[in-house]
């Protein structure tokens, strides 16, 4: 399993929130000048976590991002289940790929890696992180 930049970024975000937004939204802007993250890739990033309901936002002037629970409530896993989708080991083991399945020999050796994935990740919270 390879995570991508988006990935990666995702939890750069959701730590740097955690450390910088406890009483007030951080914007975008500052978000990315601290991080050195371009926006245009940042918008992409935070429109997932905001969509997959990790992340309250604000518009206006003093508008921005903050996280909507505490970091202890964020795993690991739901924070790139966001950002990534589905973060399968091998292709053959997403959902309805793998034709094969039921006479390949390797199939279940994936399976029980992404579970071991999951299950790391599910066990991690951003308050580890921090």
């Amino acid at each position: 399993m390879l995570v991508s930049t988006k990935g990666r970024y995702a939890l750069m975000i959701m730590v740097y929130l955690a450390r910088h937004a406890q009483d007030s939204p951080v914007s975008l802007k500052n978000i990315a000048e601290n991080n050195d993250m371009g926006m245009k890739y940042l918008e992409i990033i935070v429109a997932s976590l905001n969509k997959a309901g990790l992340l309250y936002s604000s518009r206006g002037k003093n508008g921005g991002y903050m996280l909507n629970k505490k970091p202890s409530e964020y795993t690991l896993l739901s924070i790139l289940n966001a950002a990534e989708g589905d973060l399968a080991p091998a292709a053959c083991v997403e959902e309805g790929f793998c034709d094969n399945a039921d006479n390949c020999k390797t199939c279940a050796m994936w399976k029980e890696l992404q579970s071991m994935i999951e299950q790391h990740l599910a066990s991690k919270t951003l308050a580890d992180i921090i």
